[in-house]
Parts: structure tokens; sequence; C-alpha cells
């Protein structure tokens, strides 16, 4: 069995594919000082380049885990993920409040789907 690694560094790798599924991992907005509606969109939007770029895509997603810093968020991170989840293809979904690697940080995610 095959596992191949994509951006690889000392203390992890962006994305790993192995049997058929790729692993993101935890994915953070572009723009830190962003509100939780901008950090959300630029988060997804990363995580859609990692997956198209294994032959994957949003609609291949299999489970995510969201991590907000305070739930009062929640609702206005819902509005941009319901957006952005193809009708029909939620995924498996977890979201739960912690603390993040950067007080600035409101939103992460970890994704696993399917490769084409």
């Amino acid at each position: 069995m095959t596992i191949e690694r994509y951006e690889t560094g000392a203390r992890m790798s962006r994305a790993v594919v192995h049997n058929g599924t790729v692993y993101l991992c935890g994915q953070v907005a572009e723009d830190h000082s962003a509100d939780i509606t901008g950090q959300t969109e630029t988060m997804l939007a990363k995580v859609d380049t990692l997956l198209e770029s294994v032959g994957s895509g949003r609609d291949r997603i299999l489970s995510a885990t969201l991590y907000i810093r305070d739930m009062k968020d929640f609702a206005a991170m819902n509005a941009v993920w319901d957006a952005w989840v193809p009708e029909g293809q939620a995924p498996a979904r977890a979201c739960v409040e912690a603390r993040m690697a950067s007080p600035e940080l409101l939103v992460e995610i970890s994704v696993i789907a399917a490769v084409d």
C-alpha cells in the first residue's frame, strides 16, 4: 500500500493520501484578523485548493471536524459552511469549542475525503 504525503515539513504534511482517502491537516484562515465570516471563507477556500490538488473536491468530503474558539460565532460560521457544502453532499461533521493555537484564530477545520 502506498502512502503519499504532500507539502511535508518537519511537523506535518498538509495532505496525506492512502487507500483512496485524503486526510488534510487542520486548515485555518488566510487572514487571522478577519471576523468569523472572513476566516471561515478563506479557511474553506484553502480546503478547496488542497482537495483539488490531490484529485478530490468538496463533494467528496466524508468527514469534517470544526474547531471554533467561541460558540457565539457558531451561527455565522454555519452560514458560510451551509453555502459552501454542495446540496445533498453534507459530510459527517462535528463542531467543538476549542482553545486555538493562536488567540486571533476563530475557526479551524480538519477534513477527510475520498479521492477520485
